[in-house]
């Protein structure tokens, strides 16, 4: 099998010119002959799983598809994300128990604070409460924090849920907000309280940017690639002018969503039975959080 690096026509269809290559084996490809992998455009020959099966496009069936489409993972987490943000308005009860409460000290006049059983509180992951890695992604401190981090969870989560499948996705928002949370734990002071989903957030940039640097050598990959380095710069600087953000848990969330990505694209894409290795692989990652929380 001849590899026809730099060649400007598809491999399979010698009349038909091409800027794309597959991102396995670097042969150019046309459209036609493009099938989305979790890492970029695969040719049928590197995209075809082990056995008797074939690969089947489901741009040429279904078409392409946008919104929650084919995603009910991350439809799930943006309802319920907000229904306990609106259900913290309607019950002070309920946000206190899930969110904790301020209060002062009528002798000392001292602040006090009694966290939730939701909230990431450091203090808290070092008796144990574990749980916390994950639940803090449930809960925001103001209208404007919801709504920019549900807005990108709608713009990059369902495509990628429907590129490697609804287990993994899932599995994959946990791991990420826990690696948020375990940096948070590892780099910030023992005092510290946060709440938000920038964590997962930041690890679907950190999945994007690596599938569109995988693709840097189509033009349609160095476009995305420039776009989210841009997009990523920005946000990754908002706490050099925004008081009070947990730059550790976007860096954590960031490394986590590339590493998994990366692993994914070495060790799922492609092969047999690829969305139970996903999972595995973004299970083993929150495993990987949650042991560095409790040994470090």
């Amino acid at each position: 099998m001849d590899e026809k690096v730099g060649a400007t026509v598809c491999y399979r269809h010698p009349n038909r010119p091409t800027r794309l290559s597959c991102t396995e084996c670097n042969r150019p490809i046309c459209i036609d002959c493009s099938i989305d992998a979790s890492v970029g455009q695969k040719c049928p020959e590197c995209a075809a799983p082990v056995g008797r099966a074939r690969v089947i496009d489901a741009r040429r069936t279904t078409g392409r598809r946008s919104g929650f489409t084919g995603a009910p993972v991350t439809r799930f987490l943006v309802l319920v994300t907000v229904a306990i943000y609106l259900l913290e308005f309607l019950s002070p009860e309920f946000s206190r128990f899930i969110s904790g409460q301020a209060f002062r000290n009528t002798v000392t006049g001292a602040i006090f604070y009694e966290p939730g059983i939701f909230e990431h509180v450091n203090a808290s992951l070092a008796q144990g409460e574990y749980w916390r890695m994950a639940t803090h992604a449930l809960l925001h401190a103001s209208t404007m924090h919801i709504l920019f981090n549900m807005y990108a969870l709608y713009l990059f989560g369902p495509e990628l849920e429907r590129r490697v499948g609804s287990v993994p996705f899932a599995f994959f928002y946990v791991a990420a907000a826990a690696g948020g949370s375990a940096a948070a734990y590892l780099l910030g002071p023992i005092t510290m309280i946060a709440v938000g989903a920038s964590g997962a957030i930041f690890g679907l940039f950190g999945a994007w940017i690596y599938v569109s640097w995988r693709m840097r050598h189509t033009p349609a990959g160095q476009a995305q690639f420039r776009q989210l380095s841009v997009l990523l710069a920005i946000n990754l600087a908002l706490p050099l002018f925004i008081p009070n953000v947990a730059w550790e848990a976007h860096v954590g969330g960031l490394l986590f969503g590339a590493a998994m990505a990366a692993v994914w694209g070495a060790f799922a894409a492609g092969k047999p039975q690829a969305e139970q290795r996903r999972s595995a692989i973004s299970a083993a990652f929150l495993a990987i959080a949650i042991l560095a929380v409790m040994v470090l």
